[in-house]
């Protein structure tokens, strides 16, 4: 079974210079916790997760109304192919330390997402375990 099977297609996007305010709307918009921030030819270079705005802008006190995707993103991505099997997009999550993968075509561009919640649904229980297990250790320096 490969990551093309289980994940989210076509996920919501945005660019470098959204306005942060509007990739939190999304994130509402799509019930997502993560969206990833692509460029000009649709390939992405970042990700913005709820909790990169909480600690990267909420957090260090910054005005969350002036601020853009850039300011709050994680970077580099990580990503996997449509073709990588689950077990190795598990690996890469738990590696990583990551609840969520974009799913890149081969041109890399975005494809998709695939999510611990994927996984769940897709009935790997023994795969979402593990992954939870080993993103939710404390962060590896």
């Amino acid at each position: 079974m490969n990551v093309s099977s289980v994940m989210t297609p076509n996920p919501a996007c945005c660019i470098a210079t959204t306005p942060l305010r509007d990739v939190a709307k999304m994130m509402l918009d799509n019930d997502c916790g993560q969206i990833p921030v692509v460029d000009e030819s649709q390939r992405p270079i970042g990700v913005v997760t709820d909790r990169d705005i909480a600690v990267r802008i909420v957090a260090e006190g910054r005005d969350a109304s002036q601020a853009k995707a850039a300011d709050a993103m994680s970077m580099p991505v990580r990503t996997v192919t449509a073709d990588t099997s689950l077990k190795d997009a598990v690996c890469v999550m738990e590696a990583d330390q990551i609840r969520r993968v974009p799913v890149v075509d081969s041109d890399g561009k975005l494809a998709g997402i695939v999510s611990i919640a994927d996984l769940a649904l897709a009935n790997r229980p023994e795969a979402t375990a593990e992954v939870v297990r080993e993103v939710s250790e404390p962060a590896r320096h």
